[in-house]
């Protein structure tokens, strides 16, 4: 992917690099010559300036924008446990801090990455538009921190300010420990059912394609800002067939058995409420969310992110498969999770 012509340098703060597709992004952006900056709590390894903190610290976050012309937000808290407080501070507090050294730093630019999940009720979603970010409706503490904090930073939006938001859905790729390293792990240890009839059609998003997005963005945002882009692959498939694929490229078994949605639902339930008693912080074997995504079709329209962005994405599902079989064949037996993946280099939370 070589360096447009047109293409001037541009200053840019990446919160969040320690993760998949932050990591991913910075190495685009440094390979078509831009100055970047990462901020995190724990040193990421990439070869650009570095700030060690933490992104609800209001300090840490002014320090890393002072002198920057963009940020890409993706610092977060992904998971499924934890309290409200611990997604309200890493997730909201976070965003407002960002949101704040914008404005003091007189940065320009703001791509702010959120998930479709701060739309989606639960109900199914068929070629969808983005829709507005909803935390009365949106389900789990990830989904409505998430939605308070992209209202937090669409409402930033002004003329000193441009803000533009990515909702990239589940994102999988080589190296991805979000969603794939959990699904292997499982599925290596015989515990990967079906959840319902599998016949759900859902999107995601290859590595290489929500990167592209999130560097298109960088250079959209100003002329298009103040809304919402979904981006996905934009080819649907059943759940099942995902999981068998990705399984299949790693080379463990595919789903065995299925269990009923119902059921799902208050096994979620009652384990969710375990977990909550108890104060675990280990990522439980099934919630009432997880049911929802996987028996509940959820795909979003592609037209507008892509008019927006001036992107489509260059990698279809059978390319990305194809990747992520070699790697667990080579490279993910050790080698840089980068190897492979994004032209020279390869996903941060699998935001769903």
């Amino acid at each position: 992917m070589g360096l447009p012509a047109e293409h001037e340098t541009v200053k840019v703060l990446v919160t969040g690099a320690s993760g998949m597709l932050g990591r991913v992004t910075t190495q685009q952006l440094l390979a078509r010559g831009d100055e970047v900056t990462v901020l995190q709590r724990r040193p990421a390894g990439l070869p650009c300036a570095e700030v060690l903190g933490d992104v609800a610290d209001p300090s840490v976050v002014a320090r890393a924008a002072a002198g920057q012309d963009a940020v890409v937000h993706l610092a977060a808290k992904v998971d499924v446990t934890g309290t409200w407080d611990e997604y309200e501070r890493a997730n909201v507090q976070g965003t407002r801090n960002v949101v704040a050294a914008c404005a003091a730093e007189g940065v320009g630019r703001l791509v702010h990455v959120s998930s479709p999940s701060v739309s989606h009720a639960g109900s199914p979603l068929f070629g969808a538009a983005a829709g507005s970010a909803d935390p009365a409706r949106a389900r789990g503490s990830y989904s409505r921190s998430k939605a308070v904090a992209e209202q937090v930073a669409l409402d930033a939006d002004s003329a000193g300010l441009a803000v533009l938001v990515l909702r990239p859905h589940l994102v999988w790729g080589p190296g991805d420990e979000q969603l794939v390293a959990r699904i292997v792990a499982r599925a290596g240890a015989g515990r990967l059912p079906l959840v319902g009839s599998g016949a759900a059609l859902i999107d995601t998003t290859y590595v290489d394609n929500a990167v592209a997005a999130l560097v298109a963005a960088v250079d959209a945002c100003g002329p298009v800002h103040g809304e919402a882009l979904v981006v996905s692959n934009g080819e649907p498939r059943p759940v099942a067939e995902i999981l068998r694929r990705l399984c299949s490229a790693a080379g463990v078994p595919p789903p065995r058995g299925r269990v009923p949605a119902h059921a799902a639902w208050l096994a979620g339930a009652v384990v969710e409420g375990i977990w909550s008693a108890t104060g675990r912080c280990s990522t439980p074997p099934l919630t009432r969310f997880l049911t929802e995504q996987l028996t509940t079709a959820h795909w979003f329209d592609q037209r507008r992110t892509r008019t927006a962005l001036g992107w489509r994405p260059e990698i279809g599902l059978e390319e990305g498969f194809a990747r992520l079989a070699a790697w667990y064949g080579g490279a993910g037996t050790g080698a840089d999770p980068g190897a492979g993946a994004v032209g020279s280099v390869p996903p941060a939370a699998a935001s769903g």
